[in-house]
């Protein structure tokens, strides 16, 4: 791969990341009933309500869930594959249903790798907030509402070491495992349903 394809490569992969995540978070932070108060969340809309708003006018929610700012988060994931893909001298016809059913799938699995990726940050700043901030910072409330349903199962069964809680950890590890070994996978799968040539 050239350079020049390579820098681009780099602006698709971090600038497309980065909207994505943050629709990502959006969706998330409106799940676990998050307050809006804060500047992140106030960041997070003033950052996407130009497409959010106007996708909701087509886009119902369902159960109560925002579809709309999560379809676009895929949508995004689904768009920088799709160009990151064209930059590898790979032969991949799209007009061939398999290679578009493997490039949404794939997609998809981006979305929940992220997704994991975004839990995994929530966890280690939540971590390390708990160590510097003795008073208590604004932000611990808001990572809480997300890493709170993945650590309290493992709270209670996991004892404190020294007054320690290690459910941060293993999570962590958890996690990992995950994306190590389904998420690659699946990931792996998608390629080969692309293209045999990957």
């Amino acid at each position: 791969m050239s350079q020049m394809a390579q820098a681009l490569r780099f602006l698709i992969e971090n600038i497309a990341g980065f909207f994505a995540l943050a629709l990502l978070l959006r969706f998330y932070l409106q799940v676990v009933k998050a307050p809006f108060q804060h500047p992140l969340p106030q960041f997070l809309l003033a950052f996407t309500n130009w497409i959010v708003l106007p996708t909701r006018r087509l886009v119902k929610s369902v159960g109560g869930y925002d579809t709309a700012t999560l379809l676009l988060a895929w949508l995004t994931i689904l768009l920088k594959d799709f160009l990151i893909i064209h930059l590898f001298p790979i032969s991949v016809s799209f007009a061939m249903p398999t290679a578009l059913i493997g490039l949404m799938l794939l997609a998809l699995v981006h979305v929940l790798q992220l997704s994991l990726y975004l839990l995994i940050g929530a966890v280690i700043v939540q971590a390390i907030l708990s160590w510097v901030s003795s008073y208590g910072n604004p932000l611990t409330p808001i990572l809480g509402r997300i890493t709170d349903p993945f650590l309290r199962p493992l709270q209670k069964r996991i004892p404190t070491v020294g007054g320690v809680d290690l459910s941060p950890l293993v999570l962590l590890l958890i996690l990992q495992l995950i994306l190590m070994v389904p998420i690659s996978y699946m990931e792996g799968a998608m390629f080969a349903m692309m293209s045999t040539n990957w």
